[in-house]
């Protein structure tokens, strides 16, 4: 061979022998994992070991600027990217709460959940075009799908929208690709179908892995998947030429060069067309089967069990090397007692880093409790005790001190002591500490957080026009998107009529197809690729056209956007602004006003609950000076009734979680949102005559609800409060109700009974009359405040 040759081949044994090293170490970390979970010192662990050849195949072609959209077993291909360390990896098996040692999660998420940042704490968008990227990981079989597909699409934005050009740090003209990675069992799930229909329609740069072990979990394939094959199944989605659809590859998950050489082509093509690529990887294996709770012998023969192990893929890459002389048998035992050193120094420093500090509470609480007993003022025997259990404790948790401190404390209630006012001092001062640790950025704080933007009222000429709701929108909505082109909007007949409502009627045409557009009927998948493209810095109106459709999309909501803040610890944001329209308007499936499941599951999203359209533009206004994620419900049946139009529609905000006053009275508070509020206006009228003073509090948002605690100010003064809603009992009234009542003690100031006022615990019937026995209606109003009035 000439020199160059001899380079060349030299450069590329190197890198060969570099993943195989990578290779090692990620199964000896696996290995080590599952140990630390059987011997206690982590609680629950699962692993990628199997996928470790396929992951560093798939890792060499990810490039600065895409994104991972992945799932609970890609530990390889975070080592691979760069994306994470040995160490951190451990660090979050330990759950340790330290954003530094696990900044994925910062001790929140279980092993292999990683995470980016993608916003700093500044509220500035960090250059995502430069990093290698990963949105953060869940557990929910097939969740990780919808939000591919936005990830995906926001390429195509980047790369086709003129707008977007100057946004050179968030994308290199749309080049980016989205890996999306799937265990073979959770295609059966519709996310996965979803995403793949409209991943097909769109023509996205999204690459799809499909880790095929042929299981799921105990279930065989052939249970599972039509036919036993998730690339036969999809045949039809196969692009041809003159048609869309994907390109669909089959490769082994052992076979090391085959890899390589398909997975560069797949990436490459949809990097540079954008055309959707599925990689079928077959013949996977589990070496320690599903999860440290149980164990694969259970449910496999002793023939798949030995077949597993002749093809378990770093056995074969290992037999590729000795059999291309790229290696002899020294070198590759030296490579494997290297990864094993390797793995082993990363376990044992993520191990120091979390314990030290719980060690060193430990003999800060000894201490204490060695005041107590010396001083002799309490039960020192029991003390004593107390004292040696904790330190015989070898692995003690933060808990361990926490309720040893609470059992002291808790045996020595009236107990007047210097050493125990010490000791109580520092239980307070530890649970603020782990406060931060566990139960803090459900929201964003600082310039990230929508409590923050700054009120700005609307102003109106004396001469405003009062026009129809929807027209209202209109005119917001054409200021919106020739002043932001971050801004896109699109669901189900968004685009070419404007929506069913006409808050965009004509804007496609002046703004273009790609900004203002239509989606198929699929709720899911427009969720996700809301999520996507605000995950990548983009701002997404989203729309799920009736509110009762909210549960096709609920679940990325729930499981993926409410949370996201959280178990990143605000390293990363999703401002995916969702709209949608309900209430009062006919009929079981058009009318509905599920607040309660709502609020219960976006714990982590702003709810917004605007009364009328001018309301609704200034929350949108707030809510795109911010990095938040919200829901926005616009009453439907006000589109047409007649509002003023304020001189700085596309200036004003509207803080959140911040009630308005609409009618100040004082013998009754009365506490509700959106289109009850015209009910209860109306109630007004007949109790006015009888000289009932109401105080109507709209509260604007029901996440946030009243931060400044001004409706129990109300309630000091009437000394009654009715709250009212269109949800079920129990719902949105009685999550209104214990904020009031409960966390702002507001039962102090009452002197009748409180109540709710709601609809029936059934869907609304269809029609005028369906809706008058349903739903509060006027006479309900009056005459339970006539009751109240009469205690």
């Amino acid at each position: 061979m000439n020199l160059q040759s001899q380079l060349s081949f030299e450069e590329f044994r190197r890198e060969v022998l570099n993943d195989f090293r990578l290779a090692c170490i990620s199964r000896e970390i696996s290995l080590l994992g599952r140990r630390e979970v059987l011997t206690g010192k982590a609680k629950f662990g699962i692993f990628g070991d199997g996928k470790e050849v396929a992951q560093i195949a798939m890792a060499k072609y990810f490039k600065p600027g895409d994104f991972r959209s992945g799932y609970y077993r890609d530990q390889t291909f975070a080592f691979a990217s760069g994306i994470a360390t040995v160490e951190q990896f451990f660090s979050q098996l330990y759950a340790d709460p330290n954003i530094e040692h696990d900044p994925f999660s910062a001790g929140r998420q279980m092993n292999s959940h990683f995470a980016t940042p993608n916003v700093n704490a500044n509220g500035e968008w960090m250059n995502l075009a430069s990093m290698k990227n990963t949105a953060a990981d869940m557990a929910p079989t097939a969740a990780q799908m919808p939000r591919a597909l936005g990830l995906a699409f926001a390429s195509k934005m980047f790369r086709e929208v003129p707008e977007l050009k100057e946004y050179q740090h968030l994308s290199n003209e749309g080049n980016e690709v989205c890996f999306a990675t799937i265990g073979d069992a959770s295609t059966s799930e519709g996310h996965f179908w979803e995403t793949m229909n409209a991943a097909g329609v769109l023509q996205v740069p999204l690459v799809v892995f499909v880790w095929d072990d042929g299981y799921g979990i105990s279930v065989p394939r052939k249970y599972q998947t039509t036919k036993g094959s998730i690339s036969t199944v999809m045949e039809g989605f196969r692009k041809s030429e003159g048609s869309n659809g994907f390109e669909i590859y089959n490769v082994k998950g052992w076979d090391y060069a085959g890899m390589c050489e398909t997975f560069e082509e797949g990436i490459r093509k949809a990097r540079e067309t954008h055309v959707p690529v599925l990689f079928h990887v077959e013949e996977i294996t589990q070496p320690q089967g599903h999860s440290t709770s149980g164990s694969h012998e259970r449910y496999k023969s002793k023939e798949r069990l030995a077949w597993e192990k002749e093809f378990d893929c770093n056995l074969k890459m290992r037999q590729w090397l000795l059999e291309n002389a790229l290696a002899d048998e020294q070198i590759l035992q030296q490579i494997e007692a290297d990864a094993k050193n390797i793995a082993q120094e990363g376990r044992k420093k993520a191990w120091e880093k979390y314990i030290a500090p719980i060690r060193e509470q430990v003999q800060v609480f000894l201490g204490l409790c060695q005041q107590i007993v010396e001083e002799g003022r309490g039960e020192t025997d029991f003390v004593n005790q107390v004292m040696q259990e904790l330190a015989a404790n070898r692995e003690p948790a933060r808990r361990d001190i926490l309720k040893a401190a609470a059992g002291i404390l808790f045996r020595h209630p009236r107990n007047f002591s210097g050493a125990l006012d010490e000791l109580q001092l520092y239980y307070d001062n530890q649970l603020l500490a782990e406060k931060e640790n566990y139960n803090t950025y459900t929201y964003a704080a600082g310039p990230n957080s929508a409590l923050n933007v700054k009120e700005v009222p609307a102003i109106y000429a004396d001469e405003a026009p009062s026009i129809n709701g929807y027209e209202v929108l209109n005119k917001y909505f054409d200021q919106l998107f020739a002043r932001h082109p971050l801004v896109f909007a699109f669901g189900e007949d968004v685009g070419k009529i404007g929506d069913v409502n006409q808050g965009f009627a004509g804007l496609q045409q002046k703004h273009g197809k790609l900004r203002i557009a239509d989606t198929g009927i699929r709720e899911l998948t427009i969720m996700g690729q809301g999520i996507g493209m605000a995950l990548r810095g983009l701002r997404p109106i989203a729309e799920i056209q009736y509110l009762d459709y909210m549960l096709y999309g609920l679940q990325p909501l729930s499981d993926d956007v409410a949370s996201l803040q959280y178990r990143t610890k605000g390293t990363q944001f999703c401002p995916i602004i969702v709209r949608t329209r309900g209430h009062r308007l006919e009929g079981i499936w058009h009318s509905g006003s599920p607040m309660g499941m709502i609020i219960n599951s976006l714990r982590g999203m702003y709810v917004c609950v605007p009364r009328n359209m001018v309301q609704a533009a200034g929350m949108y206004n707030t809510l795109l000076l911010a990095n938040e994620p919200a829901l926005v419900i616009e009453s439907l049946n006000g589109y047409r009734l007649k509002e003023r139009l304020p001189e700085n529609l596309h200036d004003f905000t509207v803080p959140m979680g911040i009630p308005e006053v609409l009618h100040i009275g004082s013998d009754i508070t009365i506490v509700s949102y959106g289109s009850t509020l015209r009910i209860i206006e109306e109630a007004m009228h007949i109790l006015g005559p009888l000289g009932i003073s109401c105080e109507l509090i709209d509260v604007q948002t029901l996440l946030p609800f009243d931060i400044e605690h001004s409706i129990v100010d109300s309630l000091k003064k009437t000394n009654r409060i009715l709250f009212v809603d269109e949800d079920v009992p129990g719902g949105g009234s009685a999550f209104m109700y214990q904020q009031v009542m409960e966390v702002q003690g507001g039962y102090r100031w009452l002197d009748v009974a409180p109540r709710t006022l709601a609809a029936q615990p059934h869907r609304p019937a269809y029609g005028s009359d369906g809706d008058y026995f349903s739903k509060p209606n006027v006479e309900d109003v009056v005459k339970i405040v006539m009751e109240m009035i009469r205690e």
